[in-house]
């Protein structure tokens, strides 16, 4: 008797190991998969070329998932995870009058949001409270300090998922109150520039 039990505990517990293992594995898989590899590449090369960027975390904002999504992925570059994500508004120039299809802009006045890598710089107090300098690094954004591109907070952006569509910010990373305290901690604490990459 006491070896069918002990044979019965020990068959549920390497079940129990299996699906923890197994969910542990797909987890990772999804985790990793949020991202395309060829993004991540494309930042740690940059990051790999100049020492005053941060070499551990970088941020990737998916511009193809819709605005009530999560779209804005914390990347632990030394791990290979995303390890935070959060909502994220666009430019309302970035409309095109067909929902989920976006356009992008470089040119100042036109609202719209521009893609490519950003160095995150210097915080300062604005209109919308505390936000950061941005700094574009590639031709299809280097005006984004000339057109006060930042990355900021506002009221109006949700915290959580939602179906559907959020607010537009002025072509501006733009994400709410809460969530952007949680990424302000990460930026302040950080002694190099942060890299945000932002694509479609």
């Amino acid at each position: 008797m006491k070896k069918i039990i002990f044979v019965l505990f020990l068959i549920v517990f390497i079940c129990i190991g299996y699906i923890v293992f197994f969910e542990n594995k797909n987890s990772s898989i999804t985790n990793s998969a949020a991202i395309h590899l060829s993004r991540i590449n494309e930042a740690k090369k940059v990051i790999n070329s100049n020492s005053k960027y941060n070499n551990k975390i970088a941020f990737f904002i998916d511009m193809k998932i819709p605005s009530g999504k999560n779209r804005f992925f914390v990347y632990d570059l030394k791990t290979d995870k995303i390890i935070d994500k959060g909502l994220v508004a666009h430019g309302s120039g970035s409309e095109t009058g067909v929902k989920g299809k976006l356009q992008f802009s470089n040119v100042p006045n036109l609202l719209s949001t521009s893609l490519g890598k950003y160095s995150i710089g210097n915080h300062y107090k604005g209109k919308f409270g505390k936000a950061y300098k941005l700094y574009g690094l590639d031709k299809t954004n280097n005006n984004a300090f000339k057109r006060d591109i930042v990355f900021h907070y506002y009221y109006d952006v949700p915290y959580n998922e939602k179906d559907g569509y959020i607010c537009n910010s002025y072509g501006c990373p733009m994400v709410s109150k809460r969530y952007f305290e949680r990424i302000a901690k990460i930026i302040d604490a950080s002694e190099s520039n942060i890299l945000m990459c932002i694509y479609y």
